[in-house]
């Protein structure tokens, strides 16, 4: 599958806006370019969709912080998620072993922020968070991906100027 499109999210919430009489502000479309060639995902194909659903549906609530009528579109180009899949434990389901060694979340972007055709920032952006295990949110520990998603909080804050509740300052 050469690109893998999520923007259901954003279309829902889209027409949730407009049926409540609410302006969407702002929003975010989320393509991931070769998802089957990137670094780490699980192996079966539906915890691999559920992944990418995760983290499309953490871009369209970071979109929904920015000024009304910009856009976000974001191509995730690679992905290494957060620690490793302990291959000794026969279960079934992938167990990952978080160890704050070599096993630090991170992803390869490309983004444009745009405003009615108008591109107003573009670019390419290697996240990654060496000290995940240090720098995650207390209030986030039962929530899947909690790693990724304070990385992008992080990189979002930083990158478009916008408050994300409880991104830290960035550390790149």
């Amino acid at each position: 599958m050469r690109a893998l499109r999520h923007t259901a999210a954003a279309a829902v919430l889209g027409l949730a806006a407009l049926a409540s009489g609410s302006a969407f502000a702002g929003g975010a479309t989320v393509t991931y370019i070769d998802s089957d060639k990137f670094a780490d995902l699980p192996f079966s194909r539906i915890d691999r969709e559920r992944v990418l659903e995760d983290l499309t549906s953490h871009f369209v609530e970071l979109g929904k912080l920015l000024p009304p009528g910009q856009e976000l579109k974001v191509e995730v180009t690679d992905l290494d998620l957060a620690g490793r899949i302990d291959y000794g434990r026969r279960s079934g389901n992938d167990i990952r072993i978080m160890r704050g060694m070599a096993d630090w979340p991170r992803m390869e972007l490309r983004y444009r922020l745009e405003e009615g055709g108008k591109v107003l920032r573009s670019g390419e952006a290697k996240l990654s968070d060496m000290n995940y295990l240090d720098n995650a949110r207390v209030v986030t520990a039962n929530e899947p991906l909690r790693y990724e998603k304070q990385m992008l909080d992080d990189w979002f804050a930083k990158t478009f100027e916008v408050k994300v509740r409880g991104a830290r300052t960035y550390r790149g």
